[in-house]
């Protein structure tokens, strides 16, 4: 007869979804009882194994000494058991070990009548089979009428010798039929400090998710003050949830989130909803509110609709109340409702793409709608044909902004040649865009414009390798040569106006994109060669040990694209390089230097020491010349590390060098033990708040605590690297070696 699992019992008194922390050692929980289905008997056969047996035929049986019964659904081993009522009773005694596919119990003795469906056991331990629980009851019953029922029942994940928290009750029951139990006289211990009580609820005994509160959230800052989130996880069927959060925020008030779930056959999506009424912190006690709509469906096996909607009530919404979507950095929420055709020769696309700005951005534009096809194929004699096309029209929330209808078709045939030792390619692009353009009164644009431009492209590489000594290590050194050189004819273009386009940022791999702009509205004219090289340490298992790459474009002739009009004839000096200096020590770097200043126009750096997972140091820089008119230079540091045992350290700390100041510090604090942590953070940014006009402000902070307490095993994970991640910039790994 099988014993329900006790697991969900123990672990729902606290939490209606609890599911194992799977990055706990399990050498430090308390190890799950293994079991064997293949030691049992097949289906309605019985094996008892005993030292000495009297058996009375058709009336009972008494066996003594390491007595053993095995059947097609449980082991019990004992001293001595009896059978009576011809097999229809069995009581064990002595040292009793009862084993199914769920639960190991230990008990003093096992009453089974297989003619009531009944199961007695007293003064029991039991062990949960595949999960890190255990605990003991004084009395387990189990019969068909009654359902379940255990006395004065306990349940902790933390090792036997070692039990920091429990869970205890004086009862717990479950009827026939009911995925609810019942549970009375709860009390949750810390150590031997009882710490909550709960004189009855009902709680799930199904592993089907069930409806109940999840884990609060509890922090404070400067933004919100006290803020405490009580999630409430609601299964309303099989295919749709919900998870209804009320957050209480001493600064500003009651927010409610919502976040809708569904599922059918064809189709997912997700919608949430957040909203803060009569907010107290701020100027007019406005209504803030922020909602999500993503949604994905399959309407056959080669169309797809999607849709991302998003939108907030204020510049602010981020900065004051946090996203689980986006951070304070993000200026654009996306609103893209898209249906696509994907085949092996064809792709279609359309989309109708708005935004919600955050702040002020005149230029942005939405596109309503847009049209993008693509086309592929290969001929005989390896010649490869592709036509990319678009049609767009671009509208500006702005009344007076231009709009425009941009119609795009470029063909292009190319020859590509791939070996292990090198590769190639030529091809050839016509790239033909039409504009009518409206609301252009007091503009340099033109209501029509045409513009017809050709491109040659010839991009070779070639792979060199040879034996090599690393440090005393043998290794394997590359060489790979890359050469292009890329003509574009040249159009008069300042009659077109903005509408999806920006200047892109150079670094090595963008030196032979041949485009500096998004978008189509500036195409510039190229003639120019474009030379780099990379070399890579590989060890003996073909890793990647060092690799450094640089290049520079070299320009035949003057830009005549004002928008990438240059005064050199040629690009700054770009150059990366990733380092595994040592097993513990990487580097990240990359640099763009000027060849007519000799001055560096962009730069990073990122050097990590990384002991073991919880030994690491990191120290960042970034430099940025000019961006939108201003310096950038930022050096910080980021470090995690033991400072006694059990006790864990992560710290950060960012500092803008061109101003003198700290904009970001962080550090938590972690306490763990084998079976539960108690995390504290603190920490202070830029709040990056909008004022009236639009503009990001740089002068004010938001600082903020919280606490955590976390039970290992019970659905939450102890994860330093959570701590390590959190925060305004977060940590990121300085390498991208194999």
């Amino acid at each position: 007869m099988q014993i329900v699992l006790i697991l969900l019992i123990a672990l729902a008194s606290l939490h209606a979804s609890a599911q194992q922390a799977d990055d706990q050692p399990e050498q430090c929980l308390a190890p799950p009882s293994r079991f064997d289905p293949a030691l049992l008997m097949a289906k309605g056969e019985i094996k008892v194994n005993a030292r000495r047996a009297t058996i009375i035929q058709d009336e009972s049986a008494d066996f003594s000494g390491d007595v053993s019964i095995v059947s097609d659904s449980a082991q019990i081993s004992a001293q001595r058991a009896q059978v009576a009522q011809a097999g229809k009773q069995l009581v064990a005694e002595g040292q009793v070990s009862y084993r199914d596919a769920q639960i190991q119990v230990s008990s003093e003795s096992v009453r089974l009548d297989s003619e009531a469906q009944s199961l007695n056991m007293e003064q029991t331990e039991y062990r949960l089979t595949g999960f890190t629980g255990h605990g003991a009851a004084q009395r387990i019953v189990l019969s068909r009428e009654q359902g379940l029922s255990l006395q004065d029942v306990s349940f902790t994940t933390c090792p036997i010798n070692s039990t920091d928290w429990q869970i205890q009750a004086s009862e717990i029951s479950i009827e026939p039929g009911e995925i609810w139990g019942k549970a009375r006289n709860t009390r949750f211990y810390i150590a031997d400090v009882p710490v909550f009580y709960l004189p009855y609820f009902a709680f799930p005994v199904s592993p089907v998710r069930q409806t109940g509160f999840l884990f609060p959230q509890v922090s404070s800052s400067s933004a919100t003050g006290i803020d405490y989130e009580q999630p409430f996880y609601w299964n309303i069927a099989p295919n749709y949830d919900a998870t209804i959060s009320p957050r209480v925020m001493t600064n500003r008030g009651i927010q409610l989130k919502t976040e809708f779930r569904y599922l059918t056959e064809s189709h997912r999506g997700t919608i949430n909803l957040e909203y803060l009424p009569d907010d107290r912190d701020s100027a007019d006690r406005s209504n803030r509110y922020f909602y999500r709509f993503e949604h994905h469906g399959q309407l056959s096996d080669n169309w797809v609709l999607s849709a991302d909607i998003n939108g907030l009530s204020d510049d602010n919404y981020i900065v004051d109340l946090g996203s689980d979507f986006y951070n304070r950095a993000d200026t654009h929420l996306y609103q893209t409702v898209a249906m696509s055709y994907y085949s092996n020769n064809l792709d279609v696309v359309m989309r109708v793409r708005d935004f919600e700005v955050i702040g002020e951005h005149a230029d942005t534009y939405r596109t309503l709608p847009e049209l993008q096809l693509d086309y592929v194929t290969s001929f005989a004699n390896g010649l490869d044909f592709r036509v990319d096309s678009e049609l767009a029209y671009f509208d500006n929330q702005i009344d007076g902004n231009p709009s425009a209808l941009r119609i795009h078709f470029a063909p292009s045939l190319s020859l590509p040649y791939q070996r292990q030792w090198g590769e190639f390619l030529a091809e050839a692009s016509l790239l033909s865009t039409y504009y009518h353009q409206r609301d252009i009164e007091g503009t340099p644009l033109a209501d029509e414009v045409a513009r017809n431009l050709g491109r040659i492209k010839l991009y070779g590489g070639l792979n060199f390798e040879r034996e090599a000594d690393w440090f005393g290590e043998a290794s394997t050194m590359t060489l790979e040569p890359k050469l292009q050189y890329l003509f574009t004819s040249y159009e008069d273009q300042t009659d077109i106006g903005l509408y999806d386009t920006t200047r892109l940022l150079n670094d090595y791999t963008g030196l032979f994109r041949g485009q500096e702009f998004t978008g189509l509205d500036r195409i510039s004219d190229n003639n120019q060669v474009t030379l780099g090289v990379t070399s890579r340490i590989l060890d003996a298992a073909s890793r990647e040990q060092f690799v450094f790459s640089v290049g520079q474009i070299f320009y035949l002739s003057d830009n005549k694209v004002l928008a990438a009009n240059k005064a050199d004839d040629r690009s700054a000096l770009a150059a990366e390089l990733d380092w595994r200096l040592h097993s513990k020590w990487f580097m990240h770097a990359d640099i763009q230097v000027s060849t007519r200043t000799d001055k560096v126009e962009r730069s990073s750096l990122s050097l990590e020491y990384r002991r073991d997972d919880k030994r690491l140091v990191q120290l960042n820089h970034r430099y940025v010349r000019d961006l939108s008119g201003e310096q950038i230079d930022q050096l910080g540091i980021s470090a995690s590390w033991p400072i006694a045992k059990n006790w864990q350290w992560v710290g950060r700390w960012y500092k803008d060098l061109s101003q003198q100041r700290t904009i970001e510090s962080y550090t938590g604090i972690q306490y763990e033990s084998c079976c539960w942590a108690l995390r504290f953070v603190a920490q202070r940014h830029l709040s990056n708040r909008y004022d009236a006009t639009g503009l990001q402000r740089t002068d004010e902070f938001d600082s903020g605590i919280a606490l955590q307490f976390i039970f290992k095993g019970m659905g939450s994970s102890s994860s330093k690297r959570a701590m390590l991640e959190d925060g305004m910039f977060g940590y990121r790994q300085p390498y991208v070696l194999n």
